[in-house]
């Protein structure tokens, strides 16, 4: 038997049936690829996430485009359930493979890390922007438009004292998009969002408790973008005179030791809400905070994709980079020294360090008050 079957249709898959389980001849649900969009950010997560507000504009641009995006495995999740993606791939070998047969209209080269700019260098598309793998052996800006991102990590005085640009304002210039102030896109299905709340319940968090979350990590590669143990123990400790107000201790399994630290030397019974929670879940916890204290981290990023007021701190890294959207405030440790992007400080105390708690507690209720939220203390 000869079928008709056609390829171009994005909903075919060929080793196997589409989901509409149709043979093509005469299918009302063929859909034709007619503008082909290749991304290619891989990490890392906090990055990807806050990449997401380019596809709004991407859509405005091209409304019939079909988008793919690459990136690594551990981001998988962030982008998970986002409509404007019309297939995720992860950066393994056989997707490797597979982009280099496949052609594009577009291709959005994000990372300026050799693994993605070599894959950008080979891949076949009709237009290219962002940044590739040169033949002579070093990344390079694909067109004008990148030049600026490009420049950005070659002079330390453009990215830390010149620069005052967001990241977003960045890659929309890069990808020659109008950028309209678009939000970040995470979206948790209802029933995610509902096993945050029903942990949180099991933890003693009601729902008239005003819940504010203390992320006290971030990350291993910039160690120096974490605030003490003895700040966080301080800053506890004041807010648990606020009235019906419950404190939850986040982050990762790198926070375990930090956080039973925290925990044991405070004086009251400060929640955990543990370090090993997966990224769904993580996210389904702060979504349930009515603030977050963090710093430039994971869990910074996961706050605004999620709407939760933010009290962020900065010491090593750009504040200017990050877009909070009105909901928060930035606190800039500011003793003469610029952002360095260090992983180990060498002054003593640190940028960080001297940051008091008292800067926090007043910051957290700046933020309080402009959502609403009205203070008593016990």
């Amino acid at each position: 038997m000869l079928l008709n079957y056609k390829p171009d249709c994005k909903f075919f898959i060929g080793e196997k049936p589409c989901k509409y389980k149709r043979l093509c001849q005469n299918c009302e649900w063929y859909s034709p690829f007619k503008f082909k969009i290749l991304i290619i950010k891989l990490a890392a997560t906090g990055d990807v996430l806050r990449t997401t507000p380019l596809l709004r504009g991407i859509k405005r641009h091209y409304p019939e485009s079909h988008i793919t995006w690459l990136t690594d495995s551990n981001a998988l999740e962030i982008l998970q359930n986002n409509s404007f993606i019309d297939r995720i791939l992860t950066f393994n070998l056989e997707n490797i493979l597979r982009l280099q047969v496949e052609e594009f209209d577009l291709l959005y080269s994000l990372d300026k890390e050799i693994r993605a700019t070599a894959l950008a260098e080979t891949v076949k598309a009709k237009v290219k922007k962002g940044f590739a793998f040169h033949k002579i052996g070093n990344i390079y800006p694909l067109n004008k438009e990148s030049h600026y991102a490009f420049m950005l990590g070659l002079s330390d005085d453009l990215k830390f004292n010149i620069n005052q640009k967001s990241y977003q304002e960045i890659i929309f210039e890069l990808c020659c998009l109008n950028y309209e102030r678009d939000e970040y896109i995470l979206n948790l299905l209802p029933e995610e969002l509902e096993e945050g709340k029903r942990y949180l319940y099991a933890l003693g968090v009601r729902e008239n408790n005003i819940v504010i979350g203390l992320n006290t990590g971030a990350g291993r590669i910039y160690a120096t973008k974490k605030w003490s143990p003895e700040g966080f123990i301080q800053l506890a400790n004041k807010l648990n005179n606020m009235a019906n107000t419950k404190i939850l201790l986040l982050g990762g399994e790198e926070e375990r030791e930090r956080n039973s630290i925290i925990k044991k030397e405070v004086e009251f019974d400060i929640i955990d809400t543990g370090t090993d929670n997966s990224i769904k879940k993580f996210t389904s916890i702060i979504g349930n905070c009515n603030l977050i204290v963090t710093g430039d981290t994971l869990a910074l990023h996961l706050a605004i994709a999620t709407k939760v007021p933010v009290v962020a701190f900065f010491g090593p890294t750009c504040h200017q980079e990050i877009e909070l959207y009105g909901r928060g405030v930035k606190l800039i440790a500011n003793d003469g020294c610029p952002p360095c992007y260090r992983s180990e400080c060498m002054r003593k105390p640190s940028c960080l360090d001297k940051m008091s708690s008292e800067q926090v507690y007043k910051a957290i209720l700046k933020v309080l008050a402009s959502s609403g939220r009205i203070i008593e203390q016990e």
